[in-house]
């Protein structure tokens, strides 16, 4: 191995996501990076103190702290399916994700949090019945399987405890997303050309949920990367951020679904963390700051009036 190729594996899990996805911005060929809106949309980005927070109704944030931990753990080791939302049952008023995350939240208000042993031997069926869906629904066997790894670590290694896996972090947002990367139930690293290209979404996700829902302090949660996603993409591309090829454009507006780790939605994903970079770094806001703020623009009507770019995978 390179010795280059060593160092930054070695590196920091973030600066290894951003590295990763700037290579693939400055070569991509169906996507690109909109460099002269960078500044003047950084500058209509709100403060930090108006940042969105997370939605108490929709998830499970007041309660036993080791409870809530386990509950934004098992969210986030489901928070997938995204290619799958339109063949779901949603809840009135809410997306794919948040009828997911009401459900669960429901649950864990009902019953308290699985036990670590209970959560290694969940089925298809109680996920299903919990999030209200169809049990013989592919999502739902996706979701059982991610449970089942998670409460396996979690019983073997945290001896149970879903607290002691993060407080094991000892205060870092970086060192927790690191651990969880290395949990196939986390996992999220794609191909392209001869890259390997980390994202980890849903890894650093989690330590950012933890430290919104008050269960956790990260001093070093600025140092975390955007969570590469399609709805960023989306909104991104819509505010005129991201210029995609028109071919490409065409098979979202048909609403044709991508194939995941394929260049172009790799390319998405990759180019919209790295405009993410770009925006943080000409405002006063952290990357998953900026995410949280394109998020929750995603939810906004005209996002939802325009089809997004969709592909089956557990990444996202």
């Amino acid at each position: 191995m390179p010795a280059d190729d060593a160092r930054r594996r070695a590196s920091p899990l973030p600066d290894r996501v951003r590295h990763a996805c700037a290579q693939v911005a400055a070569r991509a060929r169906s996507v690109r990076v909109v460099e002269e809106r960078i500044e003047s949309y950084a500058a209509a980005l709100p403060t930090p103190a108006d940042v969105p927070g997370l939605d108490p109704q929709a998830r499970f944030v007041h309660g036993d702290r080791d409870a809530v931990i386990a509950f934004i753990l098992c969210l986030d080791a489901i928070n997938f399916g995204s290619g799958w939302w339109p063949t779901v049952r949603k809840r009135p008023g809410r997306s794919g994700y948040l009828t997911m995350a009401s459900g669960l939240a429901d649950r864990f208000r009902a019953a308290g949090a699985y036990p670590a042993d209970e959560l290694a031997e969940i089925e298809a069926a109680e996920v299903a019945a919990v999030l209200g869906q169809d049990p013989g629904h592919e999502l739902m066997a996706l979701f059982a399987a991610s449970l089942r790894v998670l409460g396996g670590h979690v019983r073997d290694e945290a001896d149970g405890s879903f607290a002691r896996v993060v407080d094991a972090a000892a205060g870092s947002a970086v060192a927790l997303a690191t651990a969880l990367a290395g949990w196939a139930c986390f996992a999220d690293v794609s191909p392209y050309d001869e890259l390997e290209v980390p994202f980890y979404k849903r890894a650093q996700l989690t330590a950012a949920d933890l430290q919104g829902a008050g269960v956790a302090r990260f001093s070093d949660l600025h140092r975390l990367t955007a969570f590469a996603d399609n709805l960023v993409p989306h909104v991104l591309a819509l505010d005129g951020v991201l210029a995609l090829d028109p071919r490409l454009a065409e098979r979202i507006a048909a609403e044709q679904l991508l194939v995941h780790d394929s260049p172009e939605e790799v390319e998405l994903r990759a180019c919209a963390l790295h405009a993410v970079e770009r925006l943080a770094a000409a405002s006063s806001l952290s990357a998953a700051e900026v995410d949280m703020v394109l998020w929750t623009r995603g939810q906004e009507p005209r996002c939802k009036a325009r089809p997004r770019p969709r592909a089956r995978t557990t990444a996202y």
